[in-house]
C-alpha cells in the first residue's frame, strides 16, 4: 500500500495522455494516418515508428511548445484521484522530465478544478533531475511511464510505480498499475 504523502507523478504518460496528442498532430500537422496507439512500443520514437525523424522531432517540440490544434486529454480517472489526493494530503506533487512546465501547468489548473493551489509541478529538463526533486521533497513512491527513469528511480532508493503502456512492456519487477483507478485502489487515504 502506498503512503500518499510519500507519492508524486510524472505528468506525460501518467496524467496526460500525451502520445495521443502526440498521435493527434501526427496526422492534423504531417498526414501521418499510419501510426496507431499500439505501435509505439518504446519510449524512443525513432526507435519503433517508420516516421521520418525529422517529423517524429517536430511533433514532439509541437507539444512542448503548446503548437497544435488538438486537445491535450488526461488518462481517464485521473482528474479525480489527483482531487482527492489534493484533499487530503493539500498536496500533489508532479515532476516532469519537460524543460518549462508553465503549458502543462495551466493545463493543470483545469484538470485539478479547484484544487490547483494544492499542487506543484517542477520541469527538470531531464529524467535524471526528477531524482533530486523527489528526495528533496521526501517522496518514496512514484508513478512514472519510461522503464528507463524507472531503473533510475530505484537505484536512487525510489519505488517506481509502473503505469502501464505499449512502450513499458519490457519485463520489470516494479509495482505496476493498469488504470487510476488501480493506482488508486492502492493508495492507503487519510
Amino acid at each position: 500500500m502506498i503512503d500518499p504523502k510519500a507519492l508524486a507523478f510524472d505528468i506525460d504518460g501518467v496524467i496526460a495522455d500525451t502520445m495521443h496528442l502526440f498521435l493527434d498532430i501526427l496526422r492534423d500537422h504531417y498526414d501521418v494516418h499510419s501510426v496507431r496507439y499500439e505501435d509505439i512500443t518504446c519510449y524512443r520514437l525513432d526507435q519503433c515508428l517508420s516516421v521520418d525523424d525529422a517529423v517524429l522531432e517536430a511533433a514532439t517540440q509541437r507539444i512542448l511548445d503548446g503548437r497544435y490544434r488538438a486537445t491535450l486529454a488526461p488518462i481517464p480517472g485521473a482528474g479525480p484521484v489527483l482531487r482527492r489526493l489534493a484533499a487530503a494530503t493539500e498536496r500533489v506533487l508532479m515532476v516532469t522530465a519537460r524543460p518549462d512546465g508553465a503549458l502543462i501547468e495551466a493545463w493543470m489548473r483545469g484538470l485539478l478544478n479547484g484544487q490547483h493551489r494544492q499542487a506543484r509541478i517542477v520541469a527538470t529538463g531531464s529524467f535524471e533531475g526528477k531524482i533530486d526533486v523527489l528526495k528533496e521533497n521526501g517522496i518514496h513512491w512514484f508513478v512514472e511511464d519510461r522503464l528507463e527513469t524507472c531503473h533510475l528511480l530505484k537505484s536512487a532508493g525510489i519505488e517506481p510505480v509502473v503505469f502501464r503502456q505499449p512502450w513499458n512492456q519490457d519485463g520489470h519487477d516494479y509495482l505496476t498499475v493498469d488504470s487510476w483507478a488501480d493506482l488508486e485502489r492502492r493508495i492507503v487515504f487519510p
